[in-house]
């Protein structure tokens, strides 16, 4: 049974994967999360992650996570045996993104950055879960822990990564693109994106899931990364 590495979102922590981290381990899997708030590179990240990893591993990333993945790909795509894109996008920043992020990153440096996690949680979920506190808190809690000086990080890090698209077409391995069918950051446009540029991809799009449907749908999230891993 395969080792799995998870890749979490920006702002994110382990607890982004809490659930699934749960049932891969019940069924017997081994799961480490990557470390990526120490580099401001996604080459960076991506390096350190597989220094870490075991030599052959199911890779997933979220988001953030997944600009990871597909970085991985690049560097050593013989070591992953099967990877899951999740509520990510292959497409590199507009201009209007990259002044939002550096935006983002002086409030953070002004010691705002609970200001600016509070700001972006209405686009990390469905919006049906705008109000829910409960979620509002592990997103809060979880940019906390990330801390101001790892979000500049991880934010120069994405306004700096490459087109992906025209990569995607030497990915070999089995894939899943899997999105929230309310994700309003990475559409589900961008999922299909990626989906028909992977070959023999699999395409999952989670009901009442937004940006985080880990945390958001865990059930239906979980079992349909189950089934991915089963084959």
């Amino acid at each position: 049974m395969d080792p799995i590495v998870l890749v979490p979102g920006l702002l994110c922590t382990d607890a982004l994967y809490a659930p699934q981290i749960a049932a891969f381990e019940a069924d017997g899997h081994t799961v480490s999360v990557a470390d990526h708030r120490s580099d401001d590179t996604i080459p960076g990240i991506a390096e350190r992650l597989l220094r870490d990893a075991p030599e052959r591993f199911v890779l997933a990333g979220l988001s953030m996570g997944g600009y990871v993945a597909m970085e991985v790909m690049r560097q050593a795509p013989h070591r992953v045996t099967r990877l899951a894109l999740l509520d990510t996008a292959a497409r590199p920043d507009t201009p209007e993104q990259t002044a939002n992020r550096k935006r983002q990153i002086r409030l953070a440096e002004a010691g705002r950055l609970d200001e600016v996690a509070t700001a972006l949680f209405p686009l990390f979920v469905h919006e049906d879960r705008e109000n829910d506190p409960g979620l509002r808190n592990a997103v809060l809690t979880m940019a906390r822990a990330t801390g101001a000086e790892a979000f500049a990080r991880q934010q120069t890090a994405i306004m700096n990564r490459i087109d992906s698209r025209p990569h995607l077409a030497a990915i070999s391995c089995p894939t899943l693109v899997l999105v929230g069918e309310g994700d309003r950051l990475t559409p589900p446009d961008r999922a299909r994106e990626m989906h028909e540029l992977v070959p023999g991809s699999r395409l999952e799009i989670i009901p009442g899931g937004g940006h985080l449907p880990t945390l958001e749908t865990p059930g239906a999230t979980t079992a349909a990364l189950r089934a991915f891993l089963r084959g």
